[in-house]
């Protein structure tokens, strides 16, 4: 019986060859494609490859839908504000919304895992290992990725369904395993200043000094004003305000970030862009944020005058 299946199969494979037709399925023929893209961002990014490969099969039909046939758009990502690309726009979760279109479905794979890398709301699932796709799947939803409460259970069937944990395990290349990047909440981490740095800047004892981006600051106590912090640092109220991207001093809440020193030009290595959270964050909070300048995000940016900061803008934060 094996040896009559294994001459039937050979006969199949002949035939096929012959008449040049492809029998796969669009799932499987979506995988083959797109698994070594979703193994090239699993490195990049530090997004299991299965769940990509799932959202990608989900989201786009398994690459047949309008908006990734015509659009290359294959996770549905929106314009929102500041996209400058070319778009188009397709009936969602209201008529006519506005769509990206990218020239090639490697920029939405690329845009996709930044969507979720570089948003803060996302940046716990990156603590998760790699190869739980489970744990994954049911973070994204926990964290509002998708409205259908039954999205979880979907990517797990789908990964389950062909396999795609395999390309959790898979390596970059032949020639280069490849490693997973920091997790984006080890690369905005503060940290405690060594005190022997403290004493190199002549910072105060009085309360802890933490570092971010190389850039030390202190966090705000009750009945603090920046001229109080500002005497207690040896510096100038006006200096630490420049530093802290401030003409006047304004009322401090417990627990705010205040800088002691210049904040630098760019984010740290690895931390390239913020994809603004809410609404109301203004430029000088993603500044705040990330120890970098206000005026270095406006160069970077190509932002003048009064800056209005939307859900789902990105602010470049380095240039790569």
């Amino acid at each position: 019986m094996k040896r009559t299946l294994c001459i039937i199969a050979a006969l199949l494979s002949g035939l096929l060859a012959l008449t040049g037709e492809d029998l796969r399925t669009p799932q499987e023929k979506y995988i083959d494609k797109y698994g070594p893209l979703a193994v090239e961002e699993m490195y990049r990014s530090g997004i299991p490859a299965s769940i990509t490969l799932a959202q990608g099969l989900l989201e786009s039909g398994s690459g047949l839908s309008t908006l990734a046939t015509q659009g290359n758009n294959h996770f549905g990502i929106k314009c929102h504000n500041n996209w400058k690309g070319r778009t188009m726009r397709l009936d969602d979760d209201k008529k006519a919304e506005c769509f990206r279109v990218y020239d090639d479905p490697r920029d939405s794979y690329r845009d996709h895992s930044d969507f979720l890398r570089f948003r803060p709301r996302y940046q716990s699932l990156f603590e998760l290992e790699i190869t739980d796709y489970k744990a994954w799947a049911n973070g994204l939803l926990k964290a509002g990725y998708a409205t259908d409460k039954a999205y979880a259970a979907k990517l797990i069937r789908i990964v389950e369904e062909y396999d795609l944990s395999r390309f959790d395990h898979e390596p970059l290349s032949e020639r280069r395993p490849g490693t997973l990047p920091q997790t984006p909440a080890s690369l905005s981490e503060s940290r405690p200043l060594d005190e022997r740095a403290s004493e190199s800047f002549h910072f105060s004892f009085s309360r802890p000094v933490y570092e971010l981006n190389g850039v030390p600051f202190v966090y705000s106590a009750s009945g603090d004003t920046y001229a109080s912090i500002a005497e207690t640092n040896g510096l100038y109220t006006d200096e630490l305000l420049r530093y802290n991207d401030l003409r006047t001093a304004s009322d401090l809440l417990p627990g705010t970030v205040v800088y002691l020193r210049a904040k630098k030009s760019k984010a740290v290595k690895g931390m390239y862009k913020y994809i603004v959270e809410q609404e109301g964050e203004s430029l000088r909070d993603v500044a705040q944020m990330f120890a970098v300048k206000e005026s270095s995000l406006r160069r970077m940016n190509s932002f003048k005058g009064e800056v209005t900061l939307h859900e789902g803008d990105t602010v470049i934060l380095r240039k790569r």
